[in-house]
């Protein structure tokens, strides 16, 4: 016989201060280069990650989809970032946090402009466009806008240049001009090599070109083997390799006076094929209910209801996520912190984000079969606050 007694069809909603918030202000992907740069004397920055020390020369290796988790629970696929575990974040042996969402196209305008999602206004894979009402895709600028209206801010780059500190970014040739590279990454020199091998030598080369030098060099694909295969996977754990060699073939080029820092936009969790960690929005009734766009993605997403259906729409998604998702609307996830510290958050973002936020805490995923094929079909997925989306190791390497 089932006992039910104990089954509540409709849970208590997680509260929402049982999230776990990014480290704004302290220690989160934001924080890096203001502190990196305040090291070069930059005017204007501030060395908010207190643990790190200052360098002449710096260089961030950011690794897409290396979690500190998933780093951690390998190591023999990666001896020598391991061997590093103890010396992130200043020799604590502490990760830092990506932000909220725990995305690519939001950690790296984070990363790039030093600024929380709130204020650099990328807060999630595709967000709402306010002026067109449309969504737009913020990793591949679909619809195409202008890049300086969207993110009106300076890089850290742009401001170490004008400080006169050489300032590089080293990754593949298809980022040179995307709208991405322009709004988060861009000032300074930027030099394009086909492979991971290229951009590491060059990555020294860069470092060792100036007195006072700030260089970035980026790998992608291990984000993309986790995504197709898992992060369970021989092919994740085959590029996880990979990198490994890479971090420790510029590890041993780095010039006097300088340091290195490997470090990641996020983390990511395996997420099952059924219906009970995969909601279907397109094929549910009660989640479509008066909502205009879906936007984010599965672990991450913003909710755009109909004019007058707003508390409708959030009272609808608590009831049904119950206690598998944090669900906030856009005036609680902004006063809660997700999008930054309180202020951070700009008049210009505000209508970006979703009048419902829902941030998943299981693993769980809010897919859309016909909306979103692709995405729908991930095996890997990020963009929450668990830990193992959002903490992301921060590795240095002294010469």
């Amino acid at each position: 016989m089932v006992q039910t007694a104990d089954w509540d069809p409709h849970p208590e909603p997680l509260a929402l201060d049982t999230a776990p918030l990014p480290e704004y202000g302290s220690g989160s992907l934001a924080d890096l280069l203001p502190t990196l740069a305040a090291g070069m004397d930059v005017p204007g920055m501030t060395a908010a990650i207190p643990e790190l020390t200052a360098a002449d020369r710096t260089c961030v290796f950011l690794i897409d989809g290396l979690g500190w988790e998933q780093l951690a629970a390998h190591p023999a696929e990666a001896p020598f970032l391991t061997s590093l575990l103890g010396s992130s974040r200043g020799g604590t042996g502490r990760p830092i946090t990506s932000g909220y969402p725990a995305t690519t196209a939001t950690s790296l305008a984070s990363v790039g402009t030093g600024l929380p999602p709130g204020a650099h206004g990328l807060p999630g894979y595709t967000v709402r466009n306010p002026a067109t009402g449309e969504l737009m895709n913020q990793l591949r600028w679909q619809p195409w806008t202008a890049p300086a209206v969207w993110q009106p801010y300076p890089t850290v780059f742009q401001l170490a240049h004008e400080a006169g500190v050489h300032a590089a970014q080293v990754s593949s040739p298809a980022f040179e001009n995307t709208p991405l590279t322009k709004v988060a990454l861009s000032g300074g020199t930027f030099h394009g090599r086909l492979t991971g091998e290229e951009r590491m030598d060059l990555a020294a080369e860069q470092l060792a070109a100036a007195d006072r030098a700030l260089v970035y060099t980026y790998y992608a694909e291990l984000d993309g083997a986790g995504h197709r295969y898992g992060v369970a996977s021989d092919t994740w754990r085959g590029q996880l390799m990979y990198v490994d060699r890479l971090a420790q073939r510029l590890a041993e080029q780095l010039p006097p006076r300088s340091a290195l820092y490997v470090t990641a936009d996020h983390g990511m969790v395996d997420v099952p094929f059924d219906e009970e960690h995969r909601i279907d929005f397109d094929e549910d009734w009660e989640l479509r209910a008066g909502v205009a766009l879906l936007g984010g993605e599965g672990r991450a997403r913003h909710v755009y209801a109909l004019p007058g259906a707003e508390d409708d729409v959030l009272t609808c998604w608590r009831e049904v996520l119950g206690e598998r998702f944090w669900v906030a609307s856009r005036d609680e996830a902004i006063a809660a912190g997700w999008f930054g510290p309180p202020g951070a958050c700009d008049e210009r973002v505000y209508a970006r984000l979703g009048d419902v936020v829902a941030a998943a805490h299981d693993d769980v995923l809010i897919i859309a079969s016909e909306r979103e094929p692709k995405e729908s079909a991930m095996v890997g997925n990020h963009g929450s606050m668990t830990p193992a989306e959002q903490l992301v190791p921060l590795l240095e390497v002294r010469p």
